[in-house]
């Protein structure tokens, strides 16, 4: 099939990938008459569309964080019309509600897989591979220095670090919405089950994440509780909470931040991170490769990250691929 016509009923634009024969948005950075939300996260996701299509979930965290939307929840695996094109959503683990969107029209597939991760994540169902012919991917993580570890030895540090001094607690910075939602559940798998105290900023998704059936266990709202109260307890704030007043409330806190940045050590070191934990809801170098020859899609579309070295990993590797140069992501951190 010629370069010239594959996907050409795609139209990606510096907003967001338009499908005209859908009269359809997705996951744009303004607000459109119809938009496909893949995820909740404020870097996709934003008010202001005339229409939602997503998943029942991420349409929940719009409302929560937007307020209202005009929105049309479609379940994983549902087919939908819209326009010309049939849609569906299969699950993108990445967060709760999180989707890659299945497009068939013209006799071609192309799925736009959002942000995705492989790892197992007890707060959504995993990654499901669709093949097709165009795959559109993220590319966060997408350079060869950025390989992972294992996400239980990584707890298992948080936990050592917290057991080493009962006088002490551990101050986990995590982003509200996923990662503080997925460390919880982490330590809970680990056999972790003291009260986990939590920053105020986190109250609203924790809650949320709860009515949508993910059991977070004892959580303690951590402001106005005297310092001994959360010795030896986990405490999670978002990163900016880190090294603000307010952590100089905790009892001579170990301060740990949990994302994939955290490979980067002159990062940890900037932020003055002393247990640094590489957990992350995006895919790693590997993960990302492994999942486009799992694919094998005819073309590859990169965006969001390090587009350049993904597109020639793909060329070294007989995968025709491009980058899209969109804007407005990596707004909201890993």
């Amino acid at each position: 099939m010629a370069r010239a016509t594959l996907g050409s009923w795609i139209d990606p634009r510096p907003e967001g990938i338009y499908v005209p024969a859908a009269d359809a948005w997705i996951d744009p950075s303004q607000p459109k008459p119809r938009a496909i939300i893949t995820h909740g996260h404020a870097d996709h996701a934003r008010g202001g569309h005339g229409a939602v299509l997503a998943t029942a979930e991420t349409l929940a965290i719009m409302h929560a964080r937007y307020g209202p939307q005009n929105g049309q929840a479609i379940a994983y695996g549902e087919t939908l019309a819209v326009g010309d094109v049939a849609v569906r959503l299969v699950p993108a683990g990445h967060v709760l509600g999180s989707a890659q969107v299945v497009m068939d029209h013209a006799g071609e597939r192309v799925v736009v897989s959002g942000d995705y991760k492989r790892r197992p994540d007890p707060t959504c169902p995993p990654f499901e591979p669709v093949p097709c012919d165009v795959f559109v991917t993220e590319a966060t993580f997408g350079l060869p220095v950025f390989r992972h570890p294992d996400t239980g030895a990584e707890i298992d540090r948080l936990l050592a670090a917290l057991h080493a001094d009962p006088a002490r607690c551990v101050l986990v910075g995590a982003y509200a919405l996923g990662k503080a939602q997925r460390i919880i559940m982490e330590l809970r798998g680990r056999g972790h089950d003291a009260p986990i105290f939590i920053h105020g900023a986190l109250q609203r998704v924790c809650d949320l994440y709860r009515e949508l059936g993910v059991p977070l266990g004892e959580l303690i709202p951590a402001t106005g509780l005297p310092r001994q109260a959360m010795a030896g307890h986990v405490v999670l704030a978002p990163p900016s909470a880190l090294n603000d007043r307010w952590s100089r409330r905790l009892p001579d806190p170990v301060t740990a931040m949990a994302s994939g940045w955290m490979r980067v050590r002159q990062r940890a070191r900037q932020q003055n991170i002393e247990l640094p934990l590489v957990v992350s809801d995006h895919a790693d170098w590997d993960e990302l490769t492994a999942t486009l020859k799992e694919l094998a899609p005819t073309e590859v579309w990169v965006t969001h990250g390090r587009e350049e070295a993904l597109v020639h990993w793909c060329a070294t590797h007989q995968m025709r691929a491009r980058a899209l140069d969109l804007v407005g992501y990596e707004d909201e951190d890993d």
